[in-house]
């Protein structure tokens, strides 16, 4: 705000005015107006001096706003990078809406949701007639950067006019990335298109690094480990711990899915003991890989197969398993390493 100043004006007579201070005053003395314009000045260096002071004060002690959302605002989702989500789990999806897909507008919009130009598309006869009751990526591979060709293995239910419901088809799914880095979603290039089983999809079985099977010796004390380990894993049977080795972490499956385990084949990795000393006590540190089949029976299963890969080691005399493996070592003739 600007203050005008007032104008001077001469008295009659021509006295001498009285000092403008700007404000509407009464009559002071000479000495009363020295006071009060001394007053004036030093409030006013005052004023000057101290306000950076008071302003730094008041900066600092200012509380910064916290942003909170409003009852309106929906927490945002980040988007999945390119990275995080596979394509093949998109394929996957996509088939198995394709499938069924009819000429609904609500089958329409769900293809849709995979491959936008679907909405354009018309469809002849209803949807529902076939299921992917299962389908799985079993190819993938990069055509170019953000872009994919993945082979999906579904097995078809329903009717089919050729009698083959229920068997493993084949479909091919283009699929790209789209959006930036770091913001990627995907999208179908096409159709599915069906195609023949990928080639080496029904190979040999691969061969393993073990010996011959046999029936399991109740002379070997491995033997009286192993199952009685598969019993506390399996069934629930017993103390899991007591036959680990030190530093080994296993939990037994809960529920547990079966009632009883039978040991039914063992056999040795690599040459194994030689004849008869297995019946013997090991020296301490001593290790045996075995593939162990077993046979699982439960509430509603009976002479379920199963096999494991299961590594021992030798301690106080006495066989402990140290390791459940991931899988079976293969032989070093296949094309996987021994593991």
């Amino acid at each position: 705000m600007k203050w005008r100043r007032k104008e001077k004006q001469t008295p009659p007579g021509g006295e001498s005015p009285q000092p403008d201070t700007g404000w509407a005053t009464t009559s002071m003395s000479t000495g009363a107006m020295a006071n009060w314009t001394a007053v004036v000045r030093w409030g006013a260096w005052g004023l000057l001096l101290t306000g950076p002071l008071l302003g730094g004060l008041a900066l600092s002690s200012t509380t910064q706003p916290v942003a909170v959302p409003t009852r309106d605002e929906a927490p945002r989702a980040q988007p999945a990078s390119s990275d995080a989500v596979a394509p093949a789990g998109f394929a996957e999806v996509y088939v198995a809406a394709y499938v069924k897909a009819g000429d609904s507008d609500a089958d329409t919009q769900e293809l849709a949701a995979f491959y936008p130009a679907a909405r354009s598309m018309s469809w002849s006869g209803g949807g529902g007639a076939e299921r992917a009751e299962s389908a799985s990526a079993v190819q993938v591979r990069q055509v170019s950067a953000g872009y994919w060709s993945v082979t999906i293995a579904a097995r078809i239910t329903g009717s089919s006019k050729n009698g083959d419901g229920g068997r493993v088809r084949y479909f091919q799914v283009p699929v790209r990335a789209t959006g930036a880095r770091g913001t990627s979603g995907w999208t179908a290039a096409a159709l599915p298109a069906e195609v023949a089983a990928p080639t080496g999809s029904k190979g040999v079985t691969p061969e393993l690094s073990y010996g011959s099977a046999h029936a399991p010796l109740d002379s070997d004390p491995a033997v009286q480990t192993v199952r009685g380990f598969l019993a506390a894993y399996l069934t629930g049977r017993g103390e899991l711990d007591r036959y680990l080795s030190p530093g080994t972490a296993l939990h037994a499956v809960r529920p547990a899915p079966y009632t009883a385990v039978t040991v039914t084949q063992i056999a040795e990795h690599g040459h194994g003991p030689a004849e008869g000393a297995e019946a013997q006590v090991p020296p301490d540190g001593v290790q045996r890989r075995l593939l162990v089949d077993v046979q699982g029976d439960g509430k509603y299963t009976g002479g379920r197969p199963m096999t494991y890969a299961i590594e021992l080691r030798a301690r106080d005399g006495r066989w402990e398993v140290a390791a459940l493996e991931a899988a079976p070592a293969l032989a070093t003739s296949s094309n996987s390493s021994d593991s």
